[in-house]
């Protein structure tokens, strides 16, 4: 692999070392590190789901007051009918006539 000697200070510094394991002080401010760092993401991510939940509320509140009209009205004028929905299945029966229909009996149809 190329290694550009510009680089080369860069890939000794970052390079595999030999093996030595961080000292209890290096472990210690690893561990600090770790909780800040967990810390400051717990922050943000609170802090980012207030804004998103006052924006919902925004958002439904705007709504909810453009549309005041138009509930009073569905409300002073209900739907005629008197509330009653018939809910159903119709099975239509059709009468043909042999010979005058398109796909009547008697007819060559063509392949489908």
């Amino acid at each position: 692999m190329y290694r550009d000697p510009k680089f080369s200070g860069l890939f000794n510094q970052f390079g595999a070392r030999g093996g030595t394991p961080p000292s209890l002080l290096q472990k210690i401010v690893a561990a600090i590190v770790t909780v800040a760092v967990f810390g400051v993401a717990l922050m943000f991510s609170v802090v980012f789901f207030a804004v998103v939940v006052t924006v919902g509320a925004v958002a439904w509140g705007y709504l909810w007051w453009k549309t005041r009209a138009l509930r009073k009205q569905m409300r002073d004028h209900p739907p005629a009918g008197r509330g009653m929905v018939i809910e159903g299945e119709i099975i239509r029966e059709v009468e043909i006539e042999e010979g005058t229909g398109r796909d009547g009996p008697g007819e060559d149809r063509p392949p489908r």
